[in-house]
């Protein structure tokens, strides 16, 4: 259920993957953390934002394991990098999408308080099929009012 993903996965892309992570933190374009179980540190997915340091937002984006569908881990992570980025980063808005056939990933963005701004229909291609890309967005002061913060600035 993912665009950038590619399929299939082949031996050594993670590891490229992984590799690229730190260059992209360090020069303030994006931010990635595991997600893992909560015993112990297996990995179920991953959960990243891209940065756009002149508007002061990030696109939300992430992964989770088929085996670890339905189990919140997406919700908390994505609640926490939501935190994570209005109050460390200081950000103004955050924003996300998902496929128009992935209703899921958009029960997880209401979770967080997202407001469904519109869908561009057919605005993707994947596998020969066009998906819709269905677009949440957030603010920080929207954010900080149902935290009860209402009123301060990040």
């Amino acid at each position: 259920m993912t665009l950038l993903i590619p399929h299939p996965y082949e031996d050594g892309m993670a590891e490229k993957w992984i590799a690229s992570l730190r260059p992209s933190y360090e020069a303030g374009d994006h931010v990635t953390f595991a997600v893992v179980l909560r015993e112990g540190s297996e990995l179920v997915g991953s959960i990243g934002m891209n940065l756009n340091a002149r508007d002061n937002n990030g696109e939300l984006g992430y992964w989770i394991g088929v085996p670890y569908w339905g189990r919140g881990y997406c919700t908390e992570a994505a609640r926490e990098m939501v935190r994570y980025g209005f109050e460390i980063l200081g950000l103004h808005r955050i924003h996300s999408n998902h496929f128009g056939s992935n209703p899921a990933s958009g029960r997880v963005l209401q979770k967080l308080g997202m407001i469904r701004e519109g869908t561009r229909r057919e605005h993707y291609r994947k596998w020969k099929e066009y998906e819709d890309r269905v677009e949440y967005g957030l603010l920080v002061g929207e954010w900080r009012a149902a935290q009860g913060q209402a009123g301060q600035e990040a």
